[in-house]
């Protein structure tokens, strides 16, 4: 096998979305490869450099050739607003496939021999000895900082180092920060903080390759709260919980919450809590689908089906991070109902109105009805999801899949 061809050169694209745009892409399979083709015009796709035929090598730093299709979707889906695709030419990569070049340490060598991915570490404060860190400025680099660490320390038992670069605090950058605002920032973050770091070395190779070093491609080390997977099969009762849409009291987004889970039912079985918030659906992120859209792919799915979800905690905590609870939720790519050979399937169909799962729609209601959070209550106020429409047939577009098989858009 030939390691690597002086002709051959992956290009790194770093596409921005806003929140609801799609990156304006398809992603195809072909034998091993994945395609990118049908651009948009105009999209962060084209702004970022993609071109129709780019085979992808890597998403998000992580190597994806022989990488299950659905698996490689998801992670794309669930990345957040920014997605770095390292690709070749399709003539590009067609030569290095005849030749026999070694695919992946192609796509390592242009990372540079002492990389390593950044960390998004969450230390817990010790009641005495604090982070079990200090922070301070870099001799020489306007706004950049490293960090000392105290052995066995919080810090250390949350996974940095000594000498790290420190990234990011809770969500902000602490190159636009002077000294005094990051230790203020430090301090008053309660009894925990969450920071992005990285060793120097490869901080060194993320700015040969003009590359921001963010959560989105850093592995994650103690984080407090994650996402859960549940399987459920559909019980004599149906599957025992309500799904509604509400609104958030300080910003008015839309979520979808889990409520009213029965005694017994297979959903309580499974895991299911009241207040639970709704993120994929066998798989696929549905944040920001409709209400109706999601009610229909639980129906469709038929006697089984797989959710993931976060508690409302939990939900606050990656919303105060600026990063999606599915991001480091590796489950969701691949971990579906597909896989539940084993599990007991009803003998008949049942009535849709004996399915134990309810969607909240009820037709004939002429209005929504907004109910008011009382005071010292959760921040969560409701809106009900009954609407007078009917559930519509069309896929939202980022979930819109072609009669083509392993063919998507995102």
């Amino acid at each position: 096998m030939i390691l690597s061809d002086p002709s051959v050169v992956p290009r790194l694209c770093h596409l921005k979305r806003s929140e609801g745009q799609s990156f304006g892409f398809h992603l195809c399979k072909y034998s091993q490869a994945f395609e990118i083709t049908d651009l948009d015009p105009w999209s962060p796709a084209e702004h970022s450099g993609l071109k129709d035929g780019d085979r992808v090598l890597e998403v998000n730093e992580e190597y994806v050739v022989n990488m299950d299709f659905n698996r490689v979707a998801r992670k794309i889906q669930s990345c957040g607003l920014h997605l770095f695709l390292l690709v070749l030419k399709r003539e590009e990569y067609e030569w290095a496939v005849s030749i026999g070049v070694d695919l992946k340490f192609l796509a390592e060598a242009t990372k540079g021999d002492h990389w390593s991915r950044p960390r998004l570490c969450h230390i817990q404060k010790h009641p005495k000895h604090g982070l079990g860190m200090t922070v301070v400025s870099v001799d020489g680099q306007k706004n950049q900082y490293m960090v000392r660490t105290v052995i066995d320390g919080p810090a250390e038992k949350a996974g940095i180092f000594n000498g790290d670069r420190l990234i990011w605090i809770n969500g902000l950058m602490v190159s636009t920060l002077r000294y005094s605002a990051v230790i203020k920032t430090l301090k008053k973050r309660g009894d925990s903080v969450t920071v992005l770091v990285i060793d120097s070395d490869s901080e060194s190779c993320y700015i040969r390759r003009k590359m921001p070093i963010m959560p989105v491609v850093a592995q994650s080390c103690s984080l407090p709260h994650s996402a859960k997977t549940m399987n459920l099969v559909k019980g004599s009762d149906g599957y025992g919980f309500l799904l509604r849409q509400e609104k958030l009291a300080c910003t008015q987004q839309k979520v979808h919450v889990l409520r009213e889970v029965d005694m017994g039912s297979p959903a309580e079985g499974a895991g299911m809590e009241d207040g639970d918030l709704l993120l994929a659906v066998n798989g696929e992120p549905i944040e920001s689908m409709e209400h109706e859209d999601i009610v229909r792919k639980i129906r469709q799915s038929g006697d089984k089906v797989s959710l993931t979800a976060i508690s409302i905690p939990g939900r606050d905590f990656y919303r105060e991070l600026g990063i999606s609870p599915l991001l480091f939720h590796e489950d969701c790519s691949h971990r579906c109902i597909n896989n539940w050979e084993e599990a007991p399937l009803r003998k008949q169909d049942r009535k849709e109105a004996d399915s134990g799962f309810h969607s909240g729609y009820v037709p004939e209601l002429p209005e929504t009805v907004r109910i008011q959070c009382p005071p010292g209550q959760s921040e969560y106020c409701t809106e009900s999801s009954y609407l007078t429409r009917e559930i519509s047939e069309d896929l939202s577009p980022l979930t819109k899949i072609s009669e083509r098989t392993h063919y998507i858009y995102l």
